[in-house]
């Protein structure tokens, strides 16, 4: 697929655009409003693709924990029988808490981890089922009240029994900017990984103790744009971390239901380092 479309479509999902305008520029790309038509169902998730985990030998359920301003949602995963399992706190994309995100925290637990995928959107009742109104209600999250959220979701993980208390987390695109942030807010976690994220200030950078992990997508020039000042600072501040370019591929190249981004190669490769550095830092 032309990659401007593809370009397009990532403006669209992370910017204020609204779909009448997106339609309005695919069509002009394609040629036609019967094209862009066509096309849409190839950029859009296909979540029927999600399920890649044979829920058999894991235990999952649906929690809650206390957050900063009520209760928050969760989706718990951890192999079933096991006790003393280090703990992976799986941070969503701009969509919400969907079936992908459970899906990658069924991964996570089946590497041998107790995982949780918290809903972000808890505070306006949970992820809804339109795309659009959930990136929309993204944007209207207090951001300071959003951390403390998540952080309570590391807390709540290492008060389990059958956690070992170690922690880390790991976040695609929205996600992978709230996997930078819960590292520089949380002396404790051990291990932070980020996926086509945001960069953090770069002031806040001496204030990170965990192994971070960076994933970035060749072609996402909008996040990768922000990669030097943070690589200098990780760098001039002493920071435990590994910075890997998957060259030629798509900001949310892990993303299996989004067909014209994924690459199977590059999301292979990227899910057996994160998983590498899980073991050796919470097991």
């Amino acid at each position: 697929m032309d990659q401007k479309i593809i370009t397009l479509y990532d403006e669209y999902t992370h910017s204020g655009i609204s779909r009448k305008d997106f339609m309005k520029k695919l069509a002009i790309l394609t040629g036609s409003t019967a094209l862009a038509l066509s096309v849409l169902p190839l950029l859009e998730n296909n979540y029927a693709a999600a399920a890649t985990i044979n829920d058999d030998n894991l235990h999952t359920e649906n929690i809650t924990y206390k957050g900063a301003d009520g209760e928050m949602k969760a989706f718990l995963a951890k192999p079933k029988d096991k006790q003393k399992l280090g703990c992976v706190l799986v941070i969503h994309e701009n969509r919400g808490l969907n079936p992908h995100t459970i899906d990658v925290t069924k991964r996570v637990a089946a590497e041998g981890f107790l995982a949780i995928g918290v809903d972000a959107l808890s505070p306006f009742g949970g992820t809804p089922a339109d795309e659009d109104k959930a990136r929309d209600l993204i944007g209207k999250l207090d951001p300071e009240k959003n951390l403390q959220n998540y952080l309570l979701g590391l807390e709540y993980l290492r008060n389990r029994k059958d956690g070992n208390g170690k922690t880390g987390c790991v976040g695609f695109c929205w996600g992978g900017g709230m996997s930078n942030k819960l590292a520089v807010a949380d002396p404790r976690l051990l291990a932070a990984v980020a996926y086509y994220g945001a960069q953090p200030k770069t002031e806040d950078v001496a204030k990170i103790k965990a192994s971070i992990m960076l994933h970035y997508a060749g072609l996402d020039e909008r996040i990768n744009a922000g990669i030097p000042a943070y690589e200098a600072a990780l760098k001039k501040d002493h920071v435990d971390y590994k910075l890997f370019m998957y060259e030629g591929v798509n900001h949310a190249f892990n993303n299996n239901t989004s067909p014209t981004r994924y690459n199977e190669a590059a999301a292979t490769l990227a899910w057996q380092r994160t998983i590498s550095l899980f073991k050796a830092k919470l097991s």
